[in-house]
């Protein structure tokens, strides 16, 4: 099967997908970057994006952390209206933003053909460990990529 990519700018980008997702309708994404690894690899896999109602730690959300600036990373935390997320792949460094400023949830990986369910005990059960693992997190990923 023949795919045509297109580059559209973010801004064009995250306002269908903002129209979309108001809209009930699920956005199939290709990831970019590698601060969600091991769980979402840049460029190879895509992820499937739903409405985000009762989120809850463990999430992976799309959110606005900045004017214009969007993330896809996981839900560590929150206190009220206040959320701190981190991607799965950095070692250090999270970011906050308000429960307003989340656009979507994961529903779904796909890598190769198979799809991952986000909200699986499975899945779920994988993301804290690898969070617990937090201190040693620069080593595993410096053998995930040495491997990969």
């Amino acid at each position: 099967m023949t795919m045509n990519v297109k580059e559209i700018p973010n801004e064009i980008l995250f306002a269908e997908v903002r129209r979309l997702i108001a809209e009930n309708r699920n956005v199939t994404l290709k990831a970019k970057g590698s601060s969600m690894l091991p769980f979402i690899r840049g460029g190879e896999d895509s992820v499937v994006l739903e409405k985000a109602a009762d989120i809850v730690p463990g999430d992976i959300l799309l959110c606005e952390v900045g004017r214009g600036n969007y993330v896809l990373h996981r839900l560590i935390g929150m206190d009220g209206e206040r959320l701190l997320l981190m991607g799965d792949g950095n070692i250090k460094g999270t970011e906050t933003c308000r429960t307003a400023d989340v656009v979507a949830r994961a529903k779904c990986i796909l890598h190769k053909g198979k799809m991952t369910d986000c909200k699986s005990d499975g899945h779920r059960a994988r993301a804290r460990i690898w969070h617990r693992l937090l201190p040693v997190r620069r080593y595993l990923l410096f053998l995930y990529r040495m491997i990969h």
